[in-house]
């Protein structure tokens, strides 16, 4: 390990994109401690510590505490996010964005330049949803949340909103062109693990506190090591099909013939159905905040609240909608299995062409499902902890489950964002990030990151 930091420090290019990048980060990072103009923090912080197991806690976890605070970059990368969703939904069904998508580098940076326009939108949307909750919340202790409400508030909430959400998205994509890439990742994975210092900090307050007992530490501890394994193996998890290319002779050389495989990783999207599910979901709450004197929004909201039986159908649907939808984006059997025949190759027993590609689609299809239920089930292990499954507020046959133990309807009293969505993201960007210092370093001749010998990490597709 200290061999592998010397190589990287060692070379210009690697040592020059890994300070760029930590440059970019810190920038970030100092935006998490510039209050937005005319919020009373201290009254804005009591109400977010009581709300930890919301809507609003989540958004708290990916703007790395800057939405509890309400700083600059209250909105994070969120509204990119919800944009790139969109923009990706509508390559399926518009022709003009489909044609751009397959037009190479030129196309993708038009989608790009549209996406960042739909972000810059939606970031004045939500800013002025929620300047105009703020502005209706209660006094706090005897505190108006708002210093100033009015006119010049919400303008002034929409326009440094906005603004900080685009100077987030530009940050991003630095890190992505100079830095070591995935920009927009290390943003969130940066939020997240500027949070887990307050959270060790959490624990040890109530266990000193004789809060929790040192077996239900344990216990938490345990569940977290058990994630963290649980991922990292799937993670890694591939299904591979063999390949066998024919023999064949040019000029007098005898090419070919040897076996290969063609793997398939369980997870093919990495984190990405989770964010893109967790965006989506955002979406009523934000006009909830909007409209909040309207009884349909608040009945909506209140069923989307966190641990609600719709919430939880809606979420996990959606990362199974999300998984098969950026798998099919990202693989496509039809071209495999073209460039599989251009090349002389085949899979044994099963006819080049058409035969071929259905054949990677149905094993695809299949380790999509069991990657979409992986991730499913690591989503909502933070939600059980902190507020439980409320299955006993179902219509009509909530009241046959109000007997079952208070920890599974109410949760395990866990106050903070901690678990599975979390662990993911953090795991997940971690293993990335690691196999691409790797390959600059196997690249330039070196041995890995983690050393010789084929210990090595596979990445993921993020």
């Amino acid at each position: 390990m200290i061999e592998s930091l010397r190589n990287i420090w060692n070379m210009h290019d690697l040592r020059k994109r890994i300070l760029f990048t930590l440059g970019i980060l810190a920038v970030y990072r100092v935006g998490a401690f510039i209050p937005t103009p005319g919020i009373n923090t201290e009254a804005l912080q009591q109400i977010f510590d009581r709300s930890r197991g919301t809507v609003l806690g989540f958004l708290d976890l990916f703007s790395g505490g800057n939405f509890g605070n309400f700083t600059i970059f209250a909105l994070g990368i969120t509204p990119y996010i919800t944009a790139s969703i969109i923009l990706q939904l509508m390559t399926v069904v518009w022709p003009y964005l489909e044609r751009l998508s397959k037009e190479g580098e030129l196309g993708r940076k038009k989608i790009t330049q549209y996406t960042r326009y739909l972000t810059v939108i939606l970031s004045v949307v939500q800013s002025f949803g929620i300047a105009s909750f703020l502005q209706g919340m209660p006094a706090e202790a005897g505190s108006q949340v708002v210093l100033n409400p009015g006119f010049g508030f919400v303008f002034m909430t929409m326009l440094t909103q906005t603004t900080g959400t685009a100077f987030i998205m530009w940050l991003g994509e630095r890190i992505t062109e100079r830095g070591i890439g995935n920009g927009m990742s290390l943003i969130i994975f940066a939020g997240i693990v500027s949070g887990l210092p307050s959270a060790g900090h959490e624990i040890f307050t109530r266990l000193v506190q004789q809060q929790w007992s040192p077996l239900f530490v344990m216990l938490l501890l345990s569940i977290m090591v058990v994630v963290v394994g649980f991922i990292v193996l799937v993670e890694r998890a591939q299904r591979r099909i063999p390949v066998q290319y024919a023999k064949r002779v040019v000029g007098r050389r005898v090419m070919g013939g040897q076996s290969t495989h063609l793997p398939l990783k369980v997870n093919v999207g990495g984190v990405i159905p989770v964010i893109f599910a967790s965006s989506i979901l955002t979406f009523p709450q934000t006009f909830g905040l909007m409209f909040e004197d309207s009884r349909f929004f608040r009945s909506l909201t209140e069923a989307l609240g966190f641990g609600e039986p719709l919430y939880n159908l809606l979420f996990v649907t959606f990362i199974i909608f999300f998984c098969y939808f950026y798998t099919s984006i990202v693989f496509n059997p039809a071209e495999v299995a073209g460039n599989m025949r251009k090349y002389g190759g085949f899979i044994p027993g099963i006819r080049p062409g058409r035969a071929t590609a259905e054949y990677i689609e149905t094993i695809l299809t299949r380790i999509t499902f069991a990657g979409a239920i992986y991730l499913a089930l690591i989503a909502v292990i933070p939600e059980f902890m902190i507020t439980g499954f409320h299955i006993h507020h179902l219509p009509w046959v909530g009241g046959y489950f109000e007997g079952l133990p208070n920890w599974i309807l109410n949760g395990m009293g866990v106050q903070f964002y901690f678990g599975g969505t979390s662990l993911l993201i953090v795991v997940g960007v971690a293993m990335d990030t690691v196999q691409q210092i790797e390959a600059q370093l196997v690249m330039r001749h070196y041995d890995g990151f983690l050393g010789p010998r084929g210990r090595r990490i596979r990445g993921r597709r993020m």
